[in-house]
């Protein structure tokens, strides 16, 4: 099983996004507005009392999460972050598209067809 995630997160029309390696139990968390960035990077360095699913969406039961134990710790972390600072897991976003166009000014101009590949 992989054992690292990487993610794209927003804050305030910024993008960034965090990659996490469990081998090293450590997270890297790349976002321009330093405010945020250090929100996000103490929000990953606590422990957490989070609700958790278990066989039905209505069955929850109350864990204490490490989100540097695990990936899934990590990602059970990550659905409550926004809750505590504000700052947006973008599930569906790519992190290879916000790490090519971290910003609006960064994407093609005028109708230029644009793809993730380096080539």
């Amino acid at each position: 099983m992989e054992n690292k995630f990487s993610v794209a997160i927003s804050f305030d029309g910024v993008l960034g996004y965090i990659e996490y390696d469990g081998d090293r139990r450590d997270a890297a968390v790349t976002l321009p507005n330093d405010e945020a960035r250090a929100a996000v990077e103490k929000y990953l360095r606590s422990k957490h009392r989070i609700q958790v699913p278990n066989d039905t969406l209505l069955d929850f039961s109350e864990e204490e999460i490490d989100p540097m134990e695990s990936v899934r710790s990590f990602q059970i972390a990550l659905t409550r972050m926004w809750e505590e600072n504000g700052v947006h897991v973008d599930w569906s976003r790519p992190v290879e598209f916000v790490k090519k166009y971290p910003t609006l000014d960064s994407l093609p101009k005028g109708g230029v067809p644009f793809t993730l590949d380096e080539n």
